[in-house]
C-alpha cells in the first residue's frame, strides 16, 4: 500500500488541481509520518545526510535534504564536466541538423525545448547528455563547471512523468515540462544546462542569484522528480569512453571533457 502511494505521490502524471494538493500535503506537518518509511523504500543513504531524518518537519523538506560537507567531491580540472545532480545518465548522443534529439528511440525538438531558434544554431552537431534523478536521489543541482550565466529563463507549465517509461512514452516532457534553461559560457565554449521539472509545476527552485558560477556550488534544486539535460557545441565536448548509458553517477563525478 506504501510503496503504491508513493509511486502515486511522485511519479504519477497530474494536472493542476491534483499536483497543488499532493504538493500541500507533501509540505504539510501531517506528511512528517512518512519520512521514515519513504526512506526505507527508496533506499535513502541517511549516513551522508547534513540532519538527523527525524529533524525535517515534513515530507518535502525531507525531499529536498543537503549533505553534509564533503559527501560529493568535485573535480578541479577546469577542462572536465561534472556531473551537476546525482543521477542515471539514462542517454546521449548528437543534436541532429534538424534540431532534434533522439532519447530512448524518441525525438525530441530542441528547438521546442529551448524556444529560441537562434541560440541553438551553434548547437547543432554537439553532443547531448540525459540524466534522470528518482525519488531516491539528492535532488540539490550544482554547477558542471567554471562559467557565466549568459542567460537563464523558464518555459512551460505543465509537468508529465521524466522516468525512462515517460521519457519513452510520454508526452515529450523534455520539450513541454516546466523547465529553466541556463546558458554557460566557459572559455570560448558554450553550453546549455536545461533543468526539466517533473509532477509539479514551478518545480524547480533557483537559488543562484550571481552570474560567475564555480565547480561544485549549488545553485538550484528540484522540489520533485526531475531531468537534467546537457547540451554542447560541436566538437566541444567528449563524453568520457568508459560510461556506457545507463551510467549511474553522483554530483561531482566527471562526464568528459570540454574544449575551451
Amino acid at each position: 500500500m506504501k510503496t503504491w502511494f508513493y509511486r502515486l505521490l511522485i511519479e504519477l502524471t497530474n494536472h493542476k488541481f491534483t499536483s497543488q494538493l499532493l504538493k500541500n500535503f507533501a509540505e504539510s506537518k501531517w506528511s512528517k509520518v512518512l519520512i521514515p518509511s519513504y526512506a526505507k523504500i527508496y533506499h535513502i543513504n541517511q549516513t551522508e545526510m547534513q540532519h538527523d531524518i527525524h529533524s525535517y518537519d515534513n515530507l518535502h523538506e525531507f525531499f529536498t535534504r543537503k549533505l553534509k560537507p564533503g559527501a560529493r567531491q568535485f573535480i578541479n580540472d577546469r577542462n572536465i564536466i561534472t556531473s551537476p545532480v546525482d543521477g542515471v545518465l539514462e542517454d546521449s548522443g548528437i543534436i541532429e541538423a534538424d534540431k532534434r534529439i533522439t532519447v530512448k528511440g524518441k525525438q525530441y525538438s530542441i528547438k521546442e525545448m529551448i524556444g529560441d531558434d537562434d541560440r541553438i544554431k551553434k548547437y547543432i552537431g554537439g553532443k547531448f547528455l540525459i540524466l534522470y534523478l528518482s525519488p531516491s536521489h539528492y535532488h540539490r543541482i550544482h554547477s558542471p563547471i567554471d562559467g557565466e550565466v549568459i542567460t537563464q529563463y523558464a518555459l512551460g507549465t505543465k509537468s508529465y512523468p521524466v522516468n525512462r517509461y515517460g521519457l519513452k512514452y510520454g508526452k515529450s516532457p523534455l520539450s513541454k515540462n516546466y523547465r529553466v534553461i541556463t546558458e554557460l559560457k566557459t572559455g570560448s565554449s558554450h553550453l546549455l544546462f536545461v533543468k526539466v521539472g517533473a509532477m509539479f509545476i514551478n518545480s524547480i527552485e533557483c537559488i543562484a542569484k550571481h552570474h560567475n558560477w564555480r565547480k561544485g556550488e549549488e545553485v538550484a534544486y528540484f522540489s520533485f522528480g526531475s531531468t537534467v539535460v546537457l547540451l554542447f557545441e560541436k566538437d566541444s565536448f567528449e563524453i568520457h569512453e568508459y560510461i556506457q548509458v545507463p551510467f549511474d553517477i553522483k554530483v561531482g563525478e566527471p562526464l568528459g571533457q570540454i574544449n575551451h
